[in-house]
């Protein structure tokens, strides 16, 4: 296995057809994003859309929001994905660690994510990590 973790410069065809491989491995209600939707998160500067990559080819990915409050830079890590032919093998690790450092870098103070109950090897990986529960409630208002 010859690991690479990088932010994603660019959308291609390459880029949109791991994104419709991978998309319905994370999630049933939500379609795969077009090249447009990728363009978005690759261009935009409060976004980093990271790629792991095993010999050449996309195996996973995550992004990472940060953002700016009267109290400091905050960064969320989202759409964790990685191909189900490559878990176990470190590539959720890697793409964290990578996301971390960035974050760190930006100067966030901290970096919070959510993950199903369901998702066990998720939430070891992220314990294993250093990411400690935080009690809270979560509100979502659909619209």
């Amino acid at each position: 296995m010859s690991l690479e973790i990088r932010p994603a410069d660019r959308v291609d065809d390459e880029l949109v057809a791991a994104f419709a491989e991978l998309i319905p491995q994370l999630s049933s209600s939500s379609p795969p994003p077009s090249a447009e939707q990728l363009a978005a998160i690759v261009d935009a500067d409060d976004s980093v859309l990271f790629i792991a990559r095993d010999d050449g080819l996309i195996v996973g990915s995550l992004t990472l929001a940060l953002y700016r409050i009267p109290t400091g830079t905050k960064a969320w890590i989202e759409d964790v994905v990685v191909a189900d032919s490559m878990r176990g093998r470190g590539v959720g690790a890697a793409l964290s660690r990578a996301a971390l450092a960035e974050a760190e870098q930006r100067g966030a103070k901290n970096v919070s994510l959510t993950s199903r109950p369901s998702r066990e090897a998720a939430n070891r990986l992220y314990q294993r990590l250093g990411f400690e529960p935080y009690e809270t409630n979560l509100y979502r208002y659909t619209i």
